[in-house]
């Protein structure tokens, strides 16, 4: 807009007036650039000279902060001082106190030496020969008194303890119910139809002998009308075969080839079901930690019995009462379930292993890294082996206490008897013995015999004799203990 006046007016005034306007207006702005600079140069020096002064204002109050904390430094320094000062006192009033009760524990000591013998020098005794002599006049004075108590305390702790033990056995069992209905392994299958038993014979026996060398089990069709019966001692070898032959009647086809495929499926389930009933039995107890394989040892129990009771549900319920017993004595309830649950494990293995089954299982247990204690427990269940631990007599009673139970095993009155009788007239019939008493349900037989004709060396012998009688004559569960009992009196009477 200002070009376009510059021009009108140059249009107006000519060349002439254009150079003298021109030249006016650009006096008039420098004038104002100047005037601009200088009041910008006014401003700066105020802003400068402004912050100065913050500066130095701002520096006054650091350096009046830094002077209050070095005098609240040189205060706390003065007071530690001080503080230190007193402590040094009282620290050196202290040890010139101690050197004072010192001296005066010294000093007591000296005077007792010298009361003790000016004493010692009136009684004409030294002082331990004092003490000798006082002591003998006291246990002259209530040797009587000490004698009656300590037969009245053995007394009341031995009522105490039987009572306490009976009350801990009979609260045990009854807390604990379980079926005690014997049980049998079933060794017999009932055929669908008669031509059954040709299918299953195949021709020539193909099919029976097939299935017998498969299993390994005798397989007996023709003796029972209906039926098949199969025969071995292993109980897993007759578990499979029993579920092979059944699977079999099912599907129909019965041949070498098929038997083979069976067996093997047989085998597998079979194995599924040991495993599965092995940890159903520890997890039903409440025990963890037990090794694989001795769960593995523990299934097969199920398929095992002994006089009629299947051993895996005896050791489940011995479990349960042990623990109930452990807690109520003190005893470790851990060690005592895993050890009953484990006690019998040893019959799994006993038709391969030589061996007793009890020690057979601690054996299995040390191997597969188990304590000292759940081994020396399995070992000691039964008598011939003391039992050192209170875990391990846990083991012993409830095992009794399980099998003891009526309807447990399948045991008749006649046959007790029976067996009762069988080991007196065992014991009897060797010289020399004078009576003989089964006891404790036939797990002891306690032999008397005349002295006169009988001396301690013959009774080492006949304990050995009669014990290996009954091991080769009689059939029994467990061990028998033969204790044989001789003994001498002399008898005389004064007129």
């Amino acid at each position: 807009m200002l070009e376009a006046f510059i021009a009108f007016v140059g249009v107006v005034l000519g060349a002439g007036g254009k150079l003298v306007y021109d030249r006016q207006v650009k006096a008039r702005t420098s004038q104002q650039i100047d005037k601009e600079l200088a009041s910008a140069k006014t401003k700066a020096s105020d802003i400068v000279l402004k912050a100065k002064d913050e500066a130095l204002e701002i520096e006054k109050e650091r350096r009046r902060e830094w002077k209050k904390t070095e005098d609240r430094l040189a205060d706390r320094e003065v007071t530690l001082d001080r503080k230190l000062d007193e402590l040094d006192k009282r620290a050196e009033k202290l040890r010139s106190q101690e050197d004072e009760v010192e001296s005066l524990k010294n000093e007591i000591r000296e005077i007792r030496s010298r009361q003790q013998e000016k004493l010692e020098k009136i009684a004409g005794l030294k002082k331990k020969d004092a003490a000798d002599k006082l002591m003998q006049m006291t246990e002259r004075d209530i040797k009587h008194d000490l004698v009656g108590l300590v037969d009245k305390l053995q007394k009341d702790a031995m009522h105490d303890a039987e009572e306490r033990a009976s009350t801990i056995l009979v609260t045990a069992m009854e807390r604990m119910s379980s079926e005690v209905t014997a049980e049998r392994t079933v060794t017999a299958i009932k055929l669908t139809d008669d031509d059954m038993k040709g299918r299953i014979i195949g021709k020539e026996g193909r099919n029976i002998q097939s299935l017998q060398r498969a299993t390994g089990v005798d397989i007996l069709v023709d003796d029972t009308p209906g039926m098949v019966v199969m025969s071995s001692f292993d109980p897993i070898r007759r578990q499979v075969a029993r579920l092979t032959l059944e699977m079999l009647m099912k599907d129909g086809r019965i041949h070498p080839g098929r038997i083979e495929e069976v067996v093997a499926k047989a085998q597998k389930q079979i194995e599924k079901e040991v495993t599965r009933a092995g940890e159903d039995a520890a997890r039903d107890v409440g025990v963890v930690g037990i090794p694989k394989e001795m769960l593995q040892l523990l299934g097969e129990l199920k398929y095992r019995t002994s006089y009629g009771q299947n051993v895996l549900m005896h050791s489940t319920e011995m479990a349960h009462i042990a623990g109930m017993i452990a807690e109520e004595i003190g005893a470790n309830v851990r060690v005592a379930k895993i050890a009953t649950l484990l006690h019998d494990v040893g019959k799994a293995v006993s038709h391969k292993i030589e061996g007793k089954h009890h020690h057979i299982g601690a054996e299995l247990a040390q191997k597969y890294g188990m304590s000292d204690d759940i081994v020396h427990a399995i070992e000691a269940h039964h008598d011939d082996i003391e039992a050192t631990t209170p875990e391990a007599l846990v083991v012993r009673v409830v095992d009794a206490a399980s099998a003891a139970r009526p309807g447990a095993r399948n045991i008749s009155a006649e046959n007790f008897s029976e067996r009762m009788r069988d080991l007196e007239n065992i014991a009897t019939s060797f010289e020399g013995i004078d009576k003989a008493y089964a006891i404790s349900a036939g797990r002891e037989v306690r032999v008397i015999v005349r002295p006169e004709k009988v001396d301690d060396l013959s009774g080492i012998k006949l304990a050995r004799d009669i014990a290996n009688k009954i091991e080769s004559t009689m059939q029994y569960p467990g061990t028998i203990k033969v204790n044989v009992i001789r003994e001498t009196r002399a008898i005389e009477f004064a007129k």
